[in-house]
């Protein structure tokens, strides 16, 4: 009976929190894009951008040189082609590993994502900065920021995955937390790099981490219909779940 309400309240609660985090992350969202559109956000950007870029040499960052290698090195880690491959290596892994409900779910989880993250680049058509050199190539649109949000999308989602397979709740924090750092440094990268306004970062940064928890939060949802297979609770070996 304790046990039963125990796990009723963690149910509830995480559903709680999760309707949170959403709700936050859209309003966030909301409100930066409405102020980006409006061009209210238009000084705060440049001065974050020209404060990142050498007084008289605004095609040269500031910090020693190698930062600027690590900060490429970095971004790279938000671009499609090491998310695809991420992706495709978790599903198959979770195909193989007889997690068929939890492969489908991070496919749709992830190209959901995508498919919003292009979506609401074009609704919005906000131009690159052309106040600061590129310092790598960019080819499309820049609100929200792919890279920050596909990142947010992408790591919370395989973090939450990967927690799924332990019972120690210190194992899930580490994961998941090292899930939100990477989003973090890929999306600080950006305007960095001067590739991104960083309005455009903290949106992606938003509605990426709000698209996580949903899906986060309809994996609970089938996991307790069945639909997806259960992640091990605290002290319970995999095998006896």
């Amino acid at each position: 009976m304790l046990d039963d309400i125990r796990s009723r309240f963690k149910l509830e609660l995480g559903s709680v929190l999760a309707l949170a985090v959403i709700a936050a992350g859209l309003f966030v969202f909301v409100r930066i894009a409405d102020e980006v559109v409006e061009g209210d956000t238009h000084g705060f950007d440049q001065k974050i951008l020209l404060a990142l870029r050498t007084p008289g040499d605004l095609a040269n960052p500031i910090g020693p040189p190698w930062l600027e290698g690590v900060m490429k090195d970095l971004t790279s880690l938000g671009s499609f082609t090491v998310l695809t491959i991420l992706t495709l290596s978790a599903i198959l892994y979770l195909v193989l590993d007889g997690k068929r409900g939890a492969a489908a779910l991070t496919a749709a989880s992830i190209g959901g994502g995508t498919l919003l993250s292009g979506l609401l680049k074009m609704s919005f058509d906000r131009p690159r900065p052309d106040l600061v050199a590129h310092l790598v190539d960019v080819h499309t649109l820049s609100f929200p920021s792919g890279h920050a949000m596909m990142s947010a999308v992408t790591y919370i989602t395989l973090g939450a995955l990967l927690a799924r397979v332990s019972a120690k709740r210190r194992i899930k924090v580490f994961i998941v937390g090292l899930g939100i750092l990477l989003a973090v440094v890929v999306g600080a990268s950006r305007i960095y790099l001067g590739v991104h306004w960083p309005t455009d970062v903290l949106a992606g940064w938003a509605v990426g981490a709000a698209w996580a928890m949903l899906c986060w939060e309809v994996a609970r949802m089938l996991q307790r219909r069945g639909a997806v297979e259960r992640e091990p609770e605290e002290g319970v070996p995999e095998s006896a779940t």
